[in-house]
């Protein structure tokens, strides 16, 4: 994990310009996705469900660790997962101050996952930032 949630995105950044095209980016969200440790079933409720995907989107949070916030994600869709890895990637293990100072839209604009995704994912994506970003405010 980087040092700043802007370290991570520039590690992030690279990591899709190394890539190349689309399509390779797009398997390596997957992959990303894979990653992730699944929820229970219990955690796939609709206290944790995220509102505005087109796919089922669940986020948990962790309790704060040290005055770090931290959360976990799964999905239904692989596509998706790979988001969700990539903004808990950017958020998780961050203090809420600089959770809520971070520009997610400009963020995002540099992974180019603004363009890359149809406006449905975008909006998805954009509800999952907001979850986690009320989460911080609350925190």
């Amino acid at each position: 994990m980087a040092d700043t949630l802007d370290d991570e995105l520039a590690e992030l950044a690279d990591e899709f310009e190394m890539l190349g095209d689309w399509e390779e980016r797009y398997r390596h969200l997957i992959d990303l996705g894979r990653a992730l440790t699944p929820l229970t079933e219990h955690e796939r409720s609709d206290d944790h469900r995220v509102r505005g995907c087109a796919s089922q989107v669940w986020v948990v949070q962790d309790p704060a660790a040290n005055g770090r916030l931290s959360w976990r994600g799964d999905s239904d869709a692989h596509l998706v997962r790979g988001l969700i890895a990539v903004v808990l990637r950017l958020f998780s293990h961050r203090p809420a101050a600089e959770i809520l100072a971070f520009d997610a839209r400009a963020g995002l604009a540099r992974l180019g996952l603004t363009e890359a995704l149809s406006t449905q994912r975008s909006n998805g994506l954009q509800s999952m930032i907001e979850r986690i970003r009320r989460d911080a405010a609350a925190s």
